[in-house]
């Protein structure tokens, strides 16, 4: 399946904890690309931090100006890192797969409960009434459905993440 334009970007999506900004800036510096973080472009964007966000305005505008975010970027030659509830947008998904290839980087909720603590302090995008564990089921059916190529974190640190990235490109990107 080769989704991967002229553009050429590698977009990395997960759950928060799954090491997205992490793997990505390693991979970025291996393939000698830039890197992007989306909830930096949206803090940026809004002057505020996503838990803010989520506060004040609710985890429904966290999400739309998250895809107001994403149908704007303009890169080319990019490894991206986008927030975790960037799937919620199938527009913003259409549209960066256009620019290149997804990737989901796989992490069970053990390993998320575990990386990020007390994910009401996270900024995670979710509905008042939702747990994590309902909001992972919801999102992984999401990040399997858009995704190339699905890597698998648990067991491994970040450099062996990044190594299976490579791997698991160099057959769709050819």
């Amino acid at each position: 399946m080769d989704h991967q334009s002229s553009s050429g970007n590698l977009v990395l999506i997960g759950m928060p904890g799954s090491g997205k900004s992490t793997v990505g800036v390693l991979l970025a510096k291996r393939l000698g690309l830039g890197f992007i973080d989306t909830d930096l472009l949206i803090q940026e964007q809004a002057g505020r931090t996503l838990q803010d966000i989520v506060d004040q305005d609710g985890y429904g505008a966290l999400r739309h100006l998250e895809e107001q975010v994403l149908l704007k970027l303009d890169v080319r030659h990019k490894v991206i890192s986008t927030g975790g509830s960037a799937v919620y947008s199938a527009p913003a998904m259409e549209y960066l797969r256009s620019s290149g290839t997804l990737v989901f980087l796989d992490i069970p909720l053990e390993l998320v409960i575990e990386r990020i603590g007390d994910h009401s302090m996270r900024g995670i995008s979710r509905r008042p009434d939702q747990s994590l564990a309902e909001l992972f089921a919801e999102r992984f059916q999401l990040y399997s459905f858009w995704a190339d190529l699905t890597v698998p974190g648990a067991g491994r640190n970040q450099e062996q993440v990044c190594d299976a990235v490579m791997a698991g490109l160099a057959p769709i990107v050819q």
